[in-house]
C-alpha cells in the first residue's frame, strides 16, 4: 500500500511577535534618492537625463518639444 501524502515543514515552536518583527526589520521601503537638475532645478534621479529639460551633465542630450 502506497500513500500519496505530501509532507510539509511544520515548525516546532510558535514564532513570537518580537522575533518575527526583528526578522522583517530590513524589509522597510526606502525613498529613492533625488538630486536637482542644474538647468531647470527639477528633482530627478541621479545619473539620468532630466525628463523636463533633456539635459545631462550640462549638455542637452535629448531635444525636448516646447509645451504649447
Amino acid at each position: 500500500m502506497r500513500l500519496n501524502i505530501q509532507l510539509f515543514a511544520v515548525p516546532f515552536h510558535r514564532v513570537s511577535k518580537t522575533r518575527k518583527r526583528m526578522r522583517r526589520a530590513h524589509m522597510a521601503l526606502t525613498a529613492t534618492g533625488t538630486v536637482t537638475c542644474p538647468n531647470c532645478k527639477a528633482a530627478i534621479r541621479p545619473h539620468r537625463v532630466c525628463p523636463k529639460c533633456g539635459f545631462y551633465k550640462g549638455k542637452e542630450e535629448v531635444a525636448m518639444k516646447e509645451a504649447e
